[in-house]
């Protein structure tokens, strides 16, 4: 007699695979749920895979106008970044898939939801969290923080050895064992000869660029249009160009992948304390945050700047990667991106070349922060110098009483 019915966010990879198997040998009934995110994947080959497995049903849902929409968009007005260096490709399809999994789950009267997330890892507390959020009675089976499971499967050697035994098929290999996530924004490779951060990751490991020293030798020019912070239109140097968002983000992540841009290998401080070393390929929102953050210089005033870039963005970013989008802060702050942005107008000119992204000029008709005359060296209209005196002179009220100080203690300032 069943246990009941489970929607298992299924992958088709290693992992969930073997979850799968597992879950039907526990007694549930299993639904297998993926979220198409852009991710380049044979839908029809996982269905097939999910059902020779077990599965009573396979249902994929497409997110990917949602994930731009919704998540990726607001992440480039906020210009998202964890750690100085992390464009948070993982973090920001969580709340996406864990929204659509819950609508399955219902729709097929499930009483619980399952993944294939580690008990180390950050995806564990990010798809939980949101799923509690979303329902708060669903009733969650995280394998891997079940000594059942991980008793039974210590690593992937075993997982693959299991696989064998079943004749489940997968990608991964003894020899290529580290462990991948992909959506629209990138792809993460983590575990395996990867947990050495001194390895240098072999050429055959990246998927989604070309290696910078074999992109193309001529530079390849392009164009971004900003309304409002967002994105809303791409001109490729060939004239074509995009503006419906999904179509706009895919031929973004075109343009950079053949010309190897959006590479990332960094060692990050995860959420639950523990270090982690990931390799991440994010081509085009690399692109598209790269010459928002220009056209910003142009249109933001300073101070809703500072603001902006001492609250919002590193508060979003944490809020995004430690998996509280679903909550009263990430609410709160959400909020807040837009007003920041509604200057943000125009467009920018740049070159992708070999792994590199340059920004070769910037406009805007509407928005007149910028004042060449007045910024010129070599007029004085607009702007007196005179006016620079008074000003030095309060700056420096303070700045004397500082020097004063440390010369009647007989110290001396030194560098």
């Amino acid at each position: 007699m069943s246990k009941g019915k489970v929607c298992l966010a299924y992958s088709g990879g290693l992992d969930t695979s073997i979850i799968l198997a597992w879950l039907l040998e526990e007694g549930y009934e299993v639904i297998a749920f993926m979220a198409d995110i852009g991710q380049e994947e044979d839908f029809a080959a996982a269905e097939a895979k999910a059902l020779a497995i077990g599965a009573t049903k396979y249902v994929v849902v497409d997110v990917r106008k949602q994930f731009v929409d919704a998540v990726c968009y607001p992440a480039i007005q906020a210009n998202a970044i964890y750690e100085n260096v992390y464009l948070l490709g993982t973090s920001l399809a969580r709340p996406v898939i864990a929204e659509a999994q819950i609508k399955v789950a219902e729709d097929e009267g499930c009483f619980a939801v399952s993944h294939g997330c580690t008990g180390k890892g950050n995806d564990q507390v990010r798809f939980e969290l949101s799923f509690y959020a979303l329902k708060p009675d669903v009733t969650v089976i995280a394998p891997w923080r079940d000594p059942v499971f991980f008793n039974r499967f210590a690593g992937r050697k075993d997982l693959l050895e299991y696989a064998e035994q079943k004749n489940i098929p997968v990608a991964q290999t003894k020899a290529k064992p580290w462990s991948t996530d992909e959506n629209l924004a990138h792809i993460s490779f983590e575990a395996g000869i990867l947990e050495d951060p001194d390895v240098t990751p072999p050429k055959d490991m990246w998927k989604l660029t070309v290696d910078p020293t074999d992109a193309p030798d001529v530079p390849e020019d392009f164009t971004v249009f900003f309304e409002k912070g967002l994105p809303s239109k791409l001109v490729l140097a060939n004239g074509k160009t995009y503006t419906e968002p999904v179509e706009l983000f895919i031929a973004a992540n075109a343009l950079a992948r053949r010309n190897g841009v959006g590479r990332v290998d960094i060692v990050e401080n995860r959420f639950i304390g523990i270090k982690s070393r990931g390799c991440y390929e994010t081509p085009g929102l690399t692109l598209l945050r790269s010459t928002h953050i220009d056209l910003e210089g142009l249109t933001l005033d300073r101070e809703v700047r500072a603001l902006r870039d001492t609250f919002v963005t590193p508060a979003y970013s944490k809020i995004l990667y430690n998996g509280m989008y679903f909550t009263p802060e990430g609410e709160y702050v959400r909020a807040m991106i837009q007003p920041s942005q509604n200057t943000v107008n125009g467009q920018v000119r740049a070159r992708c070349y070999k792994g590199s992204l340059h920004v070769l000029g910037r406009s805007s008709d509407t928005e007149k922060l910028y004042d060449a005359t007045e910024s010129s060296m070599d007029e004085l209209e607009g702007f007196s110098p005179e006016d620079t005196s008074g000003f030095i002179a309060v700056q420096a009220i303070r700045i004397k009483k500082y020097g004063e100080a440390v010369r009647e203690k007989g110290q001396t300032l030194t560098l």
